[in-house]
């Protein structure tokens, strides 16, 4: 007959040493730990320990008497409870998921919601971090979700929940892939760097708004983009080959892009960029910032005049996807060990490809497809999906 399991809760003053006392006296008492978790907010221990008797013989009551006499020495509350083991395991089957919240700040109203959004379908949160230092810019929620719940629609909740509290949500399943990603591939306009390099090359030709307009609506979806491309790179003939690198020179990038990037290497990444813009640029941002891979279209330039004609295959959306593919075989990684960082609507493809696809301050269309997207200042907020915290970060990047 199965000796009953006993939930022993200490609360208090943290100091060293705790640990070892109790353990020591369930050791004493031939007790086989189940279970143990520890945490520390501040200076404040919550520690849990789930116990049985295996022998058949229980000292339960002696212990937990040792064990009372023991907090008080240490000035801790202790609570204990018998529990069910069958209830126990059932309770503690796992479907885990991981849900992060980002913002300029998450405050009370914004974990009021969400949290009630998640106990409304019956979703336990099981731990609660926080990635950030000062004040709470990030959290990181381990979640416990029902097997029947149809967990993409409690994602749109979230989302949409996010959007209306002004932070990020993103839902990730909690697994060995999350945690051994290999690969991130980004996108280059307006998300490794703040512009549309042919739009900036449309000024300088003096067509600007004519070619802005055509890009707007190609990024949101509106228009085909191997047509919309070809469409505006005609109307940049006659451009002067050195208004390439005019451009070049001044491209502002996106805040936080240059830290990703450093960190990822460091922490044994691929990386690449793959535009549908042209290789001028990503062959130079390939060795500027030390990425592993630079795909792009070719601009064709003869007698040191753009020709307003297009070299080779053009980098769509299904390209970028089948980039993806390409590349991640070649490094022996798995798909679901890649993350693809875009904008625009020819990006959904390769972000729905990826492990983690996330749209990053992205048109109107690729947020309401994406399964994630964020709207931060910094690229290297995408950092937080991995499970970093801020201090992690600048330990890495020091």
């Amino acid at each position: 007959m199965n000796q009953p399991m006993i939930l022993i809760t200490m609360t208090g003053p943290d100091r060293p040493g705790i640990i070892a006392a109790m353990t020591g006296q369930i050791a004493e008492a031939g007790a086989r730990i189940r279970d143990i978790e520890q945490t520390v907010t501040h200076t404040l221990l919550s520690l849990s320990v789930v116990i049985d008797f295996p022998t058949g013989e229980s000292n339960q009551k002696p212990l937990i008497k040792d064990l009372l006499f023991l907090a008080k020495e240490w000035g801790l509350d202790l609570d204990f409870q018998v529990l069910d083991e069958q209830d126990y395991r059932r309770r503690t089957g796992r479907n885990s998921y991981v849900l992060t919240i980002m913002g300029g700040e998450v405050n009370a109203r914004a974990l009021a919601q969400i949290s009630r959004i998640l106990a409304e379908d019956r979703v336990n949160i099981e731990r609660i971090s926080k990635l950030t230092q000062g004040q709470l810019r990030c959290v990181e929620l381990l979640i416990n979700v029902p097997l029947a719940l149809d967990v993409r629609a409690l994602n749109r909740r979230l989302l949409s929940a996010g959007s209306d509290l002004g932070v990020d949500v993103a839902v990730q399943k909690e697994s060995l892939h999350r945690r051994a990603k290999r690969l991130v591939v980004m996108d280059m306009d307006s998300t490794l760097i703040q512009i549309e390099v042919i739009d900036e090359l449309a000024r300088l030709a003096g067509v600007g708004a004519q070619v802005a307009q055509i890009t707007h609506r190609a990024m949101n979806g509106e228009l085909d983009f191997q047509g919309a491309l070809r469409e505006r790179v005609a109307l940049l003939k006659g451009l002067p080959a050195a208004a390439l690198e005019e451009v070049y020179r001044t491209i502002p990038f996106t805040p936080g892009a240059k830290t990703l990037v450093r960190i990822l290497k460091r922490l044994g990444f691929r990386t690449a960029v793959i535009s549908g813009g042209f290789t001028f640029f990503t062959d130079r941002l390939k060795d500027e910032l030390g990425l592993d891979y630079a795909f792009a279209n070719g601009l064709e330039i003869v007698d040191g005049q753009v020709t307003g004609q297009v070299n080779g295959p053009i980098v769509d959306g299904a390209r970028k996807a089948e980039l993806l593919e390409e590349i991640a075989r070649r490094e022996g990684i798995a798909l679901d060990q890649t993350i693809a960082i875009g904008d625009g609507a020819n990006d959904l493809p390769m972000l729905g490809r990826a492990g983690l696809g996330i749209a990053f301050n992205a048109k109107a269309r690729v947020r309401e497809e994406a399964d994630t997207h964020i709207n931060q200042q910094s690229l290297d907020s995408i950092l937080y999906l991995l499970g970093l915290s801020e201090w992690e970060m600048a330990e890495l990047d020091a």
